[in-house]
């Protein structure tokens, strides 16, 4: 049995309604992760990071205020730090993430999900 379609969505993001609506144009019915609410592990962040090959700060909202707040852009934190600081403030997640087929992608622009199916 493969895993669900997951999308972390923020239904105030304009970003993320669309990439929702477009799984669904492609008869795709995702498990909706509200991600503000119900934020990833530590675990699974780090796997959607190595599935999207990228770094922490990559899949940061570094212009939230948390991230200053926070000083997040200090070089010396470790990557655990990062992950850590954006599971407690998942405020800093870039949305949307699309998890599919062992894959990831960040729908902006939405399209670029399409390539994980």
């Amino acid at each position: 049995m493969t895993e669900p379609i997951q999308i972390f969505h923020n239904p105030r993001c304009s970003k993320s309604r669309q990439t929702l609506e477009l799984l669904k144009e492609q008869g795709v019915e995702p498990e909706v992760v509200r991600y503000l609410e119900t934020p990833p592990t530590e675990q699974e962040l780090s796997d959607i990071l190595d599935a999207l090959d990228r770094q922490p700060r990559e899949l940061m909202r570094t212009k939230e205020a948390e991230y200053k707040e926070l000083e997040l852009d200090n070089p010396a934190l470790s990557r655990a730090h990062l992950i850590a600081a954006m599971v407690a403030n998942p405020k800093l997640i870039e949305r949307p993430i699309v998890r599919a087929n062992g894959k990831a992608a960040v729908g902006r622009p939405p399209e670029s999900v399409l390539d994980i199916l």
